[in-house]
């Protein structure tokens, strides 16, 4: 496998592990606190999702100046390979937001 595929593979699992995680321990900390684990679960799923994105990219400023660098000297390869790790960390942490809703809504309903 490639650097850059593997690159995409890391962002998007650890989006993906970032938002599972935090509303998993979320679910945790709601059931010592007596609280409702699963609402706590899904506001903890909609709040991180952007930062799950974010930390996989490895930080704001740096991926965005790489895209605008290149873009300005019109090298579109770099800046296309960094819209890429963006896209693959946000479809990380949207699926995985989804699988929270999923498991705390139910799962699918007959």
């Amino acid at each position: 496998m490639g650097p850059f595929v593997s690159v995409l593979a890391l962002d998007f699992f650890i989006a993906f592990g970032i938002v599972v995680g935090a509303c998993m321990l979320g679910g945790v900390g709601a059931v010592l606190t007596f609280q409702p684990p699963t609402y706590v679960m899904l506001e903890i799923a909609k709040r991180i999702k952007i930062w799950a994105m974010v930390t996989a990219v490895g930080g704001t400023i740096d991926p965005l100046r790489v895209i605008e660098t290149n873009f300005m000297e019109g090298h579109l390869s770099p800046a296309f390979k960094q819209i890429l790790y963006f896209v693959s960390a946000f479809v990380g942490s949207h699926m995985a937001t989804e699988l929270v809703k999923w498991v705390c809504e139910g799962g699918m309903k007959h």
